[in-house]
């Protein structure tokens, strides 16, 4: 009988494992960092501050992690300065608008409800990082309660806030993310994007020129 050997991936992990710089155990990894700093610890609470409520206000993007227990997903969230509502000291409310139908997030949180934001206020150096579980309403008064111009959203996640911190300011400063600048030249448009995975069956051109169009007329 032919031996059957390894596929690629399996090779891979098998290399991986193999690999002596590679960190495998808990012990390992904190060899490399200092201890944690009390400010560190002491800013990590279990319910919306009202300094903490303040930031969530000022934000106009979310990025929204979620799992369905195997995969992992992390989506945009973006309206106007407060679109994330705080109803209490221990729950946010964050509105469905319209996108692309995957629904990978409402998936992911029917299967598992646990759910990590990352909140960005532009010019702003700090984050805020929630975690917490969602469930997905279709309750009226959540809905007219997170109308955009005259607008319903699908759904509105109500969070259950059960960790909030912020981050410090230094990924946005090295990054220099609220800096002026020029778009880099030579980056693909979704059109070109879309007919390089069509492999010639897609018109990316005719995209490109319906999209601003498109996304202006069903924004919400």
């Amino acid at each position: 009988m032919m031996a059957i050997g390894p596929t690629a991936r399996e090779a891979a992990m098998m290399n991986q494992t193999d690999d002596p710089h590679r960190i495998q155990t808990l012990e390992q990894l904190l060899a490399l960092f200092d201890t944690p700093g009390e400010a560190s610890l002491r800013k990590q609470i279990d319910w919306l501050h009202p300094l903490y409520q303040q930031l969530i206000a000022a934000s106009s993007f979310v990025a929204l992690a979620t799992s369905n227990g195997a995969e992992l997903d992390v989506s945009p969230r973006g309206d106007p300065a407060g679109f994330v509502q705080v109803l209490d000291e221990r729950t946010l409310l964050l509105p469905e608008r319209r996108g692309n139908n995957r629904l990978d997030t409402l998936r992911n949180l029917i299967a598992d409800p646990r759910c990590a934001l990352l909140f960005l206020i532009p010019g702003l150096g700090e984050t805020l990082r929630v975690n917490g579980r969602a469930e997905i309403s279709v309750a009226p008064e959540l809905l007219e309660r997170c109308a955009m111009q005259g607008k319903l959203p699908k759904c509105v996640l109500r969070i259950h806030v059960e960790n909030v911190y912020f981050q410090c300011a230094r990924a946005i400063a090295r990054s220099q993310l609220w800096q002026p600048a020029s778009l880099p030249a030579g980056l693909p448009s979704a059109g070109q994007i879309l007919a390089a995975m069509g492999e010639g069956s897609f018109d990316g051109e005719a995209y490109d020129r319906a999209l601003p169009a498109r996304q202006k007329a069903t924004l919400y």
